[in-house]
């Protein structure tokens, strides 16, 4: 994976789910999957390396919330609470997101929330955005 060519090293990974679009409702269907990685970059150097292999990916500036080839988000880095006009850790939308907690919980089922200390578990049993987040067939990573 590109990643890996930039010293983040995948442990796990969830399986593959097919998303309903959020807040542009008019296009495709999107994949999303979580990854638990190691790496001695920084979070700031994090985001820089995300954001190359993006662009390397193919994605380009576009609409808010509309359809890209690639998206990498960092949702969680060990314990860290940061923000900061460039990263905020831990995502913070992430827990209104069925298509990123249960890709997360599959991975990480006991998880907390390092701002509250509350399960994301708890976050995902309120969660009702009436979007549907369907376990696909591929499993190719």
């Amino acid at each position: 994976m590109a990643l890996d060519e930039h010293g983040v090293h995948t442990i796990e990974r969830s399986s593959w789910y097919e998303t309903q679009p959020v807040h542009v409702a008019d296009q495709p269907w999107f994949l999303n999957l979580v990854t638990r990685a190691e790496t001695a970059l920084d979070p700031f150097e994090l985001l820089s390396v995300c954001k190359q292999v993006e662009e390397q990916g193919g994605r380009v500036p576009s609409v808010r919330f509309g359809a890209r080839h690639l998206d990498i988000d960092i949702l969680l880095y060990e314990n860290r609470c940061i923000e900061s006009p460039e990263l905020s850790i831990p995502h913070p939308r992430m827990h209104e997101r069925g298509f990123v907690l249960i890709p997360l919980l599959e991975i990480a089922p006991d998880l907390k929330d390092p701002v509250n200390n509350r399960p994301y578990a708890e976050a995902l049993s309120r969660l009702d955005e009436g979007k549907k987040v369907l376990r696909s067939l591929i499993n190719e990573f």
